[in-house]
């Protein structure tokens, strides 16, 4: 098969990363992808956003499978101008994407559904959530414990410009569930557990991700399903039923309260940072149940999943999350690669060298028998690496931030 990625960040390095362990790959291409993608396949200078170029691109390689990684050219459409030209995409369309790009649609979908969320509230009032309606890069989402949070989320959320969705605040443990869906069913694939707010023990502002965990051993087989019965599935139907089937990464955060699972939010779209740490344990072959997902056919078997626990840590720039930096050296990625696997979020090549080129720069991740094992493989790796303003988080899947909020 000839396979183009979309996107260019460390959760499309992941991906191309697993799609080229597959037998069935023949060709790898991204658009517009990053240095570590190049490692593993052929880059072209398209945007991802750009509809009518990756069509263009499509045709000339002759695609078999579009994968689309980000969430925005998925909320702008570019899975219907490319199905709608005949070619084969792992991706909803525009109308289904608005699980993630509409709060308030995701709101009416799962009270349609019976899918148990946060309440809605009225008024904005001490405690609650503050959530921007709509796409946001991970950083619309304000937890107010007091007035003096709330009064802050307020103003940060107004300089986004977009409508607001309040809700209740709710207590326990996030987890991250993805769900690979054909239209119709989905298979699940194992949880993960991500760290948002930029700061040691979950302090500072919230992110795109800092870090990630799996396997998160307070959910079992018989658990993960059934939250694919009573969260994905039922929301799968309800999108059906109003004619927008949705076919790519059904992705539901979690909260595990005293009260039972809650749906945080939807996205529809592999996660990150997650996806650096789920797709590594996996067994099987990713890019056949892709295929079979855009096909609309995914059949009874999903992917089997390794004993290993994987950690991953987010390398990120001095001022992240409030900007990227670029032009900067990165030094000691080869020598971490000797402890762990390297996906490149934010990079460029300058004069031979690498740079960063974002705000999250690189995901650092390992294996091993038990997540205390890969994490320390992990940070392993994150000592040989350097940049000037290199920040990182230091507790990623320790025993004390087990609460990843």
């Amino acid at each position: 098969m000839r396979v183009l990625l979309i996107g260019s960040g460390g959760r499309e390095h992941a991906l191309a990363w697993k799609l080229r362990q597959s037998s069935r790959l023949d060709e790898l291409h991204a658009a517009p992808g990053n240095p570590g993608i190049a490692r593993l396949g052929e880059c072209h200078p398209v945007r991802a956003e750009d509809g009518e170029g990756l069509l263009d691109l499509a045709r000339s390689l002759e695609a078999d499978l579009v994968v689309v990684g980000p969430e925005a050219p998925l909320v702008s459409g570019v899975a219907d101008e490319l199905r709608h030209a005949g070619v084969a995409v792992f991706g909803p369309s525009r109308e289904a994407a608005r699980i993630e790009g509409s709060k308030t649609f995701a709101k009416e979908v799962m009270r349609a559904a019976g899918v148990p969320t946060a309440e809605t509230l009225a008024i904005a009032r001490p405690p609650c959530v503050i959530k921007v309606d709509g796409l946001a890069a991970g950083k619309g989402v304000f937890v107010c414990p007091d007035q003096g949070a709330l009064d802050e989320a307020l103003r940060a959320a107004g300089r986004l410009g977009q409508p607001l969705v309040i809700e209740e605040l709710l207590e326990g443990e996030e987890v991250s569930l993805f769900a690979i869906a054909d239209g119709s069913d989905a298979v699940a694939l194992a949880p993960a557990r991500d760290y948002k707010r930029v700061g040691d023990g979950n302090t500072g502002p919230n992110t795109g991700g800092m870090g990630s965990y799996s396997p998160v051993t307070e959910l079992t087989p018989a658990n993960v399903e059934e939250l694919l019965a009573t969260v994905h599935r039922p929301v799968l139907a309800e999108l059906a039923t109003r004619g927008v089937p949705f076919v790519g990464l059904l992705y539901a955060g979690l909260m595990l309260t005293e009260a039972g699972p809650k749906v945080l939010e939807f996205n529809c779209r592999f996660g990150d940072p997650e996806t650096q740490a789920i797709l590594p344990r996996i067994q099987g072959d990713l890019l056949e149940t892709l295929a079979a997902a855009a096909e609309g056919d995914l059949g009874p078997d999903g992917l089997g999943v390794t004993d290993e626990a994987a950690v991953t840590v987010v390398l990120a720039a001095r001022e992240y999350p409030e900007q990227g930096d670029s032009g900067t050296p990165i030094e000691g990625v080869d020598d971490a690669e000797t402890h762990a696997l390297v996906f490149h979020a934010g990079t460029a090549i300058q004069n031979g060298r690498l740079v960063t080129n974002g705000g999250r720069v690189l995901d650092i991740t390992a294996l091993g028998p038990t997540v205390e094992e890969a994490r320390a493989a992990a940070y392993a790796g994150c000592a040989t690496i350097s940049f000037d303003g290199m920040q990182y988080r230091r507790d990623i899947a320790a025993r004390t931030a087990d609460i990843a909020t």
